[in-house]
């Protein structure tokens, strides 16, 4: 691989002081799981991508289905009824060939997921679901990994970093997941494309600060409104 070639790709974040040679080069050796390739796990694959963290693991089990297309914009017509994990590799290995990625075309389970997730340094959460979540929460601190959280409703997201040098975690804040069948859902509620997008972006943009060991959240929730742009982090 070419040095000309990495600092020709990343010269624009690289002139940033917080980031430079050496920053470029923690992200070039990190290592990231993204759980989920959906509306999340898009935008944050993307720019884990494009940012040059040198090796990236995905890990879903889905299709893609044509509702998916407005929002996951990965993928395009051509890959409805293709696995989600293997056209995000594909696609992100043309962005940038420079990067190491790793589908993992499973669903997550408490067999697999230390098996999966003991080889990264940092994962970030992107599935839509409870018991996932509180799977991936449950693995990253039995391992002592470090956790980016982040989940949307309607107009709302939120955002957290868990388990990191001795922080919270999601039971600390929300102890049990809650009844599946009082919990809304994209596929009952709708989503708005963008939302996913702002979000899983905030999500990337906050991993990426862990990586080059910039400030990042610690004990605090954020909470986001498109509707009215209110912006609230909440301490636990």
């Amino acid at each position: 691989m070419s040095i000309i070639q990495e600092y020709l790709r990343y010269n624009r974040q690289m002139i940033l002081p917080e980031i430079g040679d050496e920053g470029q080069e923690k992200l070039k050796k990190a290592r990231v799981l993204v759980i989920g390739a959906g509306g999340l796990g898009c935008p944050i694959l993307q720019y884990m991508a494009t940012a040059g963290v040198g090796t990236i693991g995905i890990v879903d089990f889905d299709k893609i289905e044509i509702h998916n297309l407005h929002r996951q914009i990965l993928y395009t017509q051509n890959h409805v009824g293709k696995s989600k994990a293997i056209m995000a590799k594909e696609t992100l290995e043309e962005m940038n060939p420079l990067i190491s990625i790793l589908a993992f075309e499973e669903k997550l389970t408490s067999e697999n997921a230390a098996a999966i997730m003991q080889d990264y340094d940092f994962v970030v959460d992107g599935s839509d679901n409870f018991e996932t979540r509180y799977l991936v929460n449950d693995t990253c601190v039995a391992l002592g990994k470090t956790l980016v959280y982040g989940s949307i409703l309607n107009f709302e997201g939120q955002m957290a970093v868990f388990n990191r040098n001795g922080s919270k975690n999601l039971r600390d804040l929300f102890p049990e997941p809650p009844n599946p069948k009082d919990v809304p859902n994209c596929s009952l509620n709708g989503v708005l494309g963008t939302l996913p997008g702002m979000i899983g972006t905030m999500m990337a943009h906050e991993t990426l600060k862990l990586i080059i060991d910039l400030p990042t959240l610690k004990n605090e929730l954020v909470l986001f409104s498109t509707l009215n742009w209110s912006f609230t982090k909440i301490k636990f």
